[in-house]
């Protein structure tokens, strides 16, 4: 006779560290580079090729009265890398849209990790990808002719620029895949962010604009981002007024977008 009071085996409840998710979430992203480098490199030549293009197009910009630098590859330089960053964070939304149609990103919500880890994980992706492309651009335009004129210091300001790009590109591009899970998601991802980015001082300074653009790349706050990237490349003293209005359109926006992820990737969730 078949026992059936057997005691049942307790149900293992334990939820994987939220730091072990992250961080095989983030390999995992990073791994996928040399599996299809076909999604990684766009991000990296596309910055390359703007700001060769940019500077040897427009050489001549550097003749205008008052221009900040002598080098056109100086002012398009960080723009290129900019470029780089966001879509470096916005890929991050379109391997999500893949997983989200092939069914893999289901299995990876039925695991123990903690929800959060689902977007720590690839933000830190994302960074490391912005790292990589920063430097990469870095590296060729001093090869034509990049100078930055205050040192590694200057520098610096370029890739915590680009780091920002990135997380509030990942944010971005996170929330719109969790709420279209198909890829009408990727158009508005890079619509948007050509949009946010031409609409600012990216082509000519602030002072030769005028009508609605010079209006509107005022506002917009992505013009502070791009005037921190550039605090290394050009010839005026890097000062605090230049700094602190870059850090705050860096650290709101990324905020924001990060927290349109979370409470998309909870919809998605109680769906």
């Amino acid at each position: 006779m078949m026992r059936t009071d057997q005691a049942a085996r307790p149900i293992n409840t334990r939820r994987t560290p939220h730091s072990a998710a992250a961080v095989g979430l983030a390999k995992r992203s990073i791994v996928n580079i040399t599996r299809l480098p076909s999604a990684f490199l766009p991000s990296v030549l596309m910055p390359v090729f703007q700001s060769i293009a940019f500077a040897g197009t427009f050489f001549a910009i550097i003749q205008i009265p008052g221009f900040p630098t002598d080098r056109s590859i100086n002012w398009f330089l960080p723009l290129g890398t900019l470029m780089g960053a966001g879509f470096a964070g916005i890929g991050i939304g379109f391997s999500t849209i893949r997983d989200l149609e092939t069914g893999f990103y289901d299995r990876i919500r039925l695991t123990p990790a903690p929800r959060s880890a689902l977007i720590t994980g690839p933000l830190a992706a994302a960074l490391i990808r912005a790292v990589l492309v920063t430097t990469i651009v870095i590296i060729v335009g001093l090869i034509f002719g990049a100078r930055p004129t205050h040192g590694p210091t200057g520098v610096l300001f370029l890739y915590v620029a680009a780091a920002g790009i990135a997380a509030l590109g990942t944010g971005w591009g996170l929330g719109l895949a969790f709420r279209f899970r198909d890829m009408r998601a990727a158009a508005i991802m890079q619509l948007t962010f050509f949009l946010l980015i031409f609409l600012t001082d990216a082509q000519t300074p602030l002072f030769i604009m005028d009508g609605w653009l010079e209006l509107v790349a005022r506002i917009n706050p992505f013009t502070n981002v791009i005037r921190l990237a550039r605090l290394g490349f050009l010839d005026a003293p890097i000062t605090w007024n230049n700094i602190w209005g870059g850090l705050i359109a860096i650290v709101a926006i990324s905020a924001l977008t990060l927290t349109f992820a979370r409470r998309s990737l909870a919809r998605l969730s109680d769906s």
